[in-house]
C-alpha cells in the first residue's frame, strides 16, 4: 500500500510538472482594447479633432482611431473626433478646432488627453474646466503641431501625436487609460435586416457606407467618394453607429459669426447598429456626462458590438438604406 502510494504521489507530481510545462509553451492570449475590442492595449486615451472637409481629405491616421466620431459644426459640414488608445500613431490630421458638443462626447472617456487646433475665446474655459488635459495647439510649440508642406491652411496642421504623448508621460499628466464606455463585443443577436450599404446626411455632408464580405467591415465614402487615408487604406469600421441627437443652435459662433450647432449625446434616443452585414434597430441610453453610452433593443437586451474600429455619426437626418431582399437584389429605403 505504501507503494502504491508513492508511486501515485510520483505520478500526479510528474504530471502537474508537465502540464505547468505544457502551459507555458502555449501562446498568451492577445490583449485586446477595450474600447475597440480589438488586439491592442489599453493605453492612454488620446482624442483628436480632425477636419473634414473635402479639402481635408485625405485624412492622417484614422487607420489606428479605435473610435470616430461624426460631428456637424457650423455651415452643415462635417467635423471629426477621433479616439486613440490601442494604437497611437506618428501623425494624425489635418487638425481643426474644438467645439462645445466635444465636451460631453469626451467626458464618458475620462480625463483624456486632448489635441485640437484652437477654440473660440468664449469656449476656452469650458475646455479648460472639462474633465480633461487641455493639450491644444495654442500652448504646444511647433514641432508638435506642425505645418505640412503639401497642404494648404487651415488644412495643413498635423500633431506628431507621438512627441505629444511623449511629453504626457514627462510632465505625468494624469491621463485616463482605456476603459468601459457603456458598450461590450461578442456576436451579433438574432434578426437584422441585411443591409448593401446606407448614406448618411447633414447638411452639407454625406457618408455613405458599403458592407465588404471579404474585409468584413463597412467601407465608407466621404461626398461620393471614397474615404482613402494618407497611407492608401480605404476608412471603414467593423461597427457603424448611426445616433439620432438633437442637433440645435449653441450660444457660440465661429469666427466669422456662423452658429455653433450643439449635438445631444446624454438622454436617451434611437438609433442603428450595423455590423457582420445587417442593420439593428436601437435605442442608445446615456444617463450623464460622465456615463457611458449603452445600445439596446426594444427589448432591453444590449446589443453588442463586432470587435474592431466603431464609427459613430451623429445626425438628426434618418439615413437611407439599401437592404438584401431574400433573392440578394438590394431594396431602397429610409
Amino acid at each position: 500500500m505504501f507503494y502504491k502510494r508513492v508511486v501515485l504521489a510520483f505520478s500526479l507530481t510528474f504530471l502537474l510538472s508537465g502540464c505547468s510545462a505544457i502551459s507555458g509553451l502555449l501562446p498568451e492570449a492577445a490583449e485586446r482594447n477595450v474600447l475597440s475590442g480589438r488586439e491592442g492595449s489599453n493605453g492612454l486615451v488620446l482624442a483628436v479633432k480632425i477636419d473634414d472637409t473635402n479639402a481635408a481629405h485625405p485624412q492622417i491616421g484614422l487607420e489606428d482611431a479605435d473610435v470616430v466620431y461624426i460631428e456637424q459644426v457650423e455651415g452643415g459640414v462635417t467635423r471629426l473626433a477621433a479616439i486613440f488608445s490601442s494604437v497611437i500613431p506618428e501623425r494624425i490630421g489635418p487638425i481643426r478646432s474644438a467645439r462645445i458638443s466635444d465636451i460631453d462626447i469626451l467626458a464618458q472617456y475620462g480625463s483624456v488627453a486632448f489635441a485640437y487646433s484652437g477654440a473660440q475665446k468664449k469656449l476656452l474655459p469650458v475646455i479648460d474646466a472639462a474633465n480633461l488635459q487641455n493639450l491644444g495647439a495654442q500652448a504646444q510649440p511647433p514641432s508638435i503641431y506642425t505645418t505640412d508642406p503639401n497642404r494648404v491652411p487651415p488644412f495643413a496642421m498635423v500633431l506628431r501625436a507621438d512627441l505629444l504623448m511623449a511629453k504626457v508621460v514627462e510632465k505625468n499628466y494624469q491621463i485616463t487609460t482605456a476603459n468601459n464606455v457603456g458598450w461590450s463585443f461578442g456576436d451579433a443577436p438574432q434578426g437584422g435586416k441585411p443591409t448593401e450599404s446606407v448614406i448618411m446626411h447633414w447638411p452639407a455632408a454625406r457618408y455613405s457606407a458599403a458592407w465588404s464580405e471579404s474585409q468584413s467591415r463597412w467601407l465608407l465614402s466621404h461626398n461620393s467618394e471614397s474615404d482613402v487615408s494618407e497611407s492608401g487604406i480605404v476608412l471603414g469600421p467593423t461597427t457603424l453607429v448611426i445616433q439620432m441627437v438633437s442637433i440645435t443652435d449653441s450660444e457660440y459662433r465661429d469666427k466669422v459669426g456662423g452658429i455653433t450647432p450643439f449635438s445631444q449625446t446624454v438622454g436617451n434616443g434611437r438609433g442603428f447598429i450595423l455590423r457582420d452585414g445587417k442593420t439593428f434597430n436601437a435605442l442608445w441610453s446615456r444617463a450623464s456626462e460622465g456615463a457611458g453610452t449603452t445600445w439596446t433593443s426594444s427589448d432591453g437586451k444590449e446589443i453588442k458590438f463586432a470587435p474592431g474600429q466603431i464609427w459613430v455619426a451623429l445626425t438628426d437626418k434618418e439615413p437611407d438604406f439599401t437592404y438584401l431582399t431574400a433573392s440578394a437584389k438590394p431594396t431602397k429605403t429610409k
